[in-house]
């Protein structure tokens, strides 16, 4: 079966939804409780202890060969202009998110803002805390870490949508 990785997701989500499914129905069948003056088989749910796990084991097996897949292609499919491989990408757009969200605090610093009094309550002593770098300078670097991290999602949105990848299930 061809599929692309956006729809290789959608699939894994469906198979383990399927297997969780099929683990809480087995849960609330493999037991039951009749009062003693019931006939057991008059309230006992429909559960098949073998079938259960027949069907669980063909379950566990796609997800497993889906995972597999997903992270073959993963690491062997380069994202076009960029250079490097889908897992790569996917290390990259975290490292660079929280690169730019300590810049979006640095850009959003005063150049010279009073600092609480704290404990000295009762002093006549004013402290500053002055930001020691070019506040225009992180503005800079927040808007291109921004711009980067766009490209990067938008290069991995695409080849996650376009590029097909074959797996067995």
């Amino acid at each position: 079966m061809k599929l692309t990785s956006a729809e290789a997701a959608k699939v894994l989500r469906k198979y383990n939804n399927d297997l969780m499914d099929l683990q809480n129905k087995e849960s609330m069948s493999q037991s039951f409780v009749a009062a003693i003056s019931e006939d057991p088989e008059t309230v006992r749910p429909e559960y098949d202890y073998a079938k259960t796990r027949e069907d669980e084991a063909a379950l566990m097996e796609k997800v497993r060969k889906l995972k597999h897949a997903i992270n073959v292609f993963n690491s062997t499919t380069v994202i076009p202009d960029w250079n490097i491989t889908i897992d790569e990408m996917l290390i990259l757009i975290p490292q660079l998110t929280r690169k730019r969200d300590r810049l979006a605090a640095m850009k959003n610093c005063l150049p010279k803002e009073r600092v609480a009094a704290g404990m000295r309550q009762a002093s006549n002593i004013i402290d500053y805390r002055y930001a020691n770098y070019d506040i225009a300078q992180a503005q800079a670097d927040y808007d291109t870490a921004s711009d980067l991290l766009a490209r990067a999602q938008t290069a991995l949105d695409l080849v996650n949508s376009t590029v097909t990848f074959e797996v067995e299930l």
